[in-house]
């Protein structure tokens, strides 16, 4: 066995903040962000105290969905720079002390790449087997009711082998056939590379989707979801919700190849993987793909679901989730997430139309007291509205199919503002940007947040702050009883107790506290508000949280 590189475990509590290329900053005025953008703008993220950055697809690519279609792992698309372009956001990165995280696409690839040209070609050539092939059942049929994400079956007839191909996503993106070996080994291939150039980690899209059901059998239909229940991964007029996919994704073969990936990562110094996971079970597959088995952990080093990507935000509701991942993910690491390239943002989704600016804070405290490493989506910090785009503005294919009852992705990937009164709130020079600006987002410019009392400010001063509370970092969580206002939990480390409160509510709470708590103190250093303390009892404003720390008596 190949002895492990040191790990010095940056991520486990770290800040990992996404960029979305196509939206960070245009370096050469053509309306399309950029690698040499992206340089020239991270400063930004080392201000706001990040550990790292995650960088969203910019390999070769015809961007039939936006670089999640790759046509050459190993390159990258011109419209981003050259290797070159890469290799000066490395080392910029490392210098202002940011670790590099870079999206990898596996579970699929574009329809222009070569391994798939080589495939359809015929049955019969060295790579027909690459991907997913399957005969038509006798009435022509697809060969069984896998449904793709973006809507309707998930095979594609082709007129070359006269045979489907499977692709979960796009019909542009068929899905490789990891069942081969030398499948796995090319992707491990493409991997190694970016590591040997000096990456420090994956973002592993869709990392339960490898492997599908070899026999094809059909998904169990459970029909379509309440209004109680619904999916947060999946928009609601999207059939996809109505089947448990048992065969489709999430299959145990998935197992020994994140254990390969996790031996090839474990190769080079203090490198980190973190998985997508859209499962029925989100959590679950979280614990099955990060938890610790009998020779360590041997899987990913965390992985984040849905379960806090959808519209609900209720204490009760929180407090279920956090309740389940106490019982399942046992001690895998999460990585939580409230916005991201695929969903609308939060400020939107948990605050409406016109968001409480202490909801906001409040959000972000949240994040910032859970067990497990902080996601936070570009724009966040400076609480973007989930932007308006109009049809004839639209571009992202899975909005424009599901128009008007799902308007899509791109009212969270309009470009990032970063001066008020520049062209394009200064994200570039060009005539037209390839998403526009949204006006409401001009007056949340990053130069119109300077100031400690931002929400940009604010989110400074948290993150700093986190930093110097082992508890928050390294600590155990333990739930306090559900409550239908507010949500209580104590992380817990080395003897440091830190008692983390929120009120999810626009209404006044009340809490007792107990008596190992009794005249606790708040932790103003945080940054955190609107809670009031006595002997006995916390005070809740409306939206308000605090971090306390036990009474020194005690």
């Amino acid at each position: 066995m190949t002895e492990k590189a040191i790990n010095n475990g940056w991520w486990r509590g770290g800040v990992i903040y996404q960029i979305y290329p196509r939206s960070f900053q245009d370096s050469n005025g053509d309306g399309i962000g950029d690698l040499p953008g992206i340089t020239e703008r991270l400063a930004h993220v080392a201000e706001l105290g990040a550990d790292g950055i995650w960088l969203s697809p910019f390999f070769k690519s015809p961007m039939k969905d936006f670089g999640y279609d790759v046509s050459d792992y190993c390159d990258v698309d011109p419209m981003f720079g050259t290797i070159a372009d890469f290799k000066a956001l490395l080392a910029r990165a490392h210098s202002l002390g940011l670790k590099v995280m870079i999206d990898q696409v596996l579970s699929h690839a574009s329809d222009q790449h070569p391994w798939f040209v080589e495939s359809r070609a015929s049955r019969d050539n060295h790579k027909a087997d690459w991907f997913v092939w399957a005969d038509a059942r006798e009435d022509g049929t697809p060969p069984n009711n896998w449904l793709s994400i973006f809507g309707g079956s998930a095979w594609q007839w082709d007129t070359r082998r006269c045979q489907y191909y499977l692709h979960n996503f796009l019909s542009s993106q068929p899905d490789l056939n990891f069942h081969h070996p030398e499948v796995q080994a090319a992707l491990l291939q493409t991997v190694k590379f970016w590591l040997d150039m000096g990456v420090d980690g994956y973002r592993l899209d869709t990392a339960n989707f490898y492997f599908h059901d070899a026999l094809l059998r059909d998904n169990p239909g459970k029909g379509a979801p309440g209004r109680d229940n619904p999916d947060p991964a999946v928009n609601p007029f999207n059939p996809y919700a109505w089947q448990a996919h048992v065969y489709d994704k999430s299959r145990p073969e998935n197992l020994p190849f994140l254990e390969a990936l996790r031996a090839l990562l474990d190769q080079y110094p203090d490198t980190t993987m973190v998985g997508e996971i859209g499962d029925d079970d989100g959590l679950a597959r979280v614990a099955e793909y990060t938890s610790s088995g009998p020779q360590g952990q041997r899987r990913l080093h965390m992985a984040y679901c849905f379960d806090f990507l959808g519209e609900a935000h209720s204490a009760p509701f929180l407090h279920g989730v956090l309740q389940r991942f106490n019982q399942v993910v046992g001690d895998g690491w999460p990585c939580w997430a409230l916005s991201n390239h695929d969903c609308v943002r939060s400020a939107t989704r948990w605050g409406g139309a016109q968001p409480d600016a202490r909801l906001l804070r409040l959000a972000a405290a949240f994040q910032m007291g859970l067990r497990g490493t902080v996601c936070l989506y570009q724009g966040e910090e400076l609480g973007l509205p989930e932007a308006q785009v109009a049809f004839e503005d639209l571009q992202d294919p899975y909005g424009i199919t599901m128009w008007p009852e799902f308007k899509g992705r791109d009212g969270c990937r309009t470009p990032m503002p970063w001066q008020a009164a520049a062209p394009h709130a200064g994200f570039s020079s060009a005539a037209k940007t390839w998403l526009p600006v949204d006006a409401r987002h001009t007056a949340l410019a990053v130069d119109q947040q300077a100031g400690p009392d931002s929400l940009l400010g604010y989110f400074k001063q948290i993150i700093a702050w986190r930093k110097t509370q082992p508890a928050l970092i390294h600590g155990d969580m333990h739930l306090w009883d559900a409550h239908a206002q507010t949500l209580v939990f104590v992380r817990e480390h080395a003897g440091q107790r830190v008692l983390c409160a929120f009120n999810f509510s626009d209404r006044a709470a009340e809490l007792s506290l107990p008596a190992d708590w009794a005249g606790a103190q708040a932790l103003n250093e945080s940054g955190t508000s609107g809670v009031h303390t006595d002997a006995q009892r916390l005070r809740f404003e409306p939206w308000g949280c605090a971090f306390l720390s036990p009474s020194k008596g005690l």
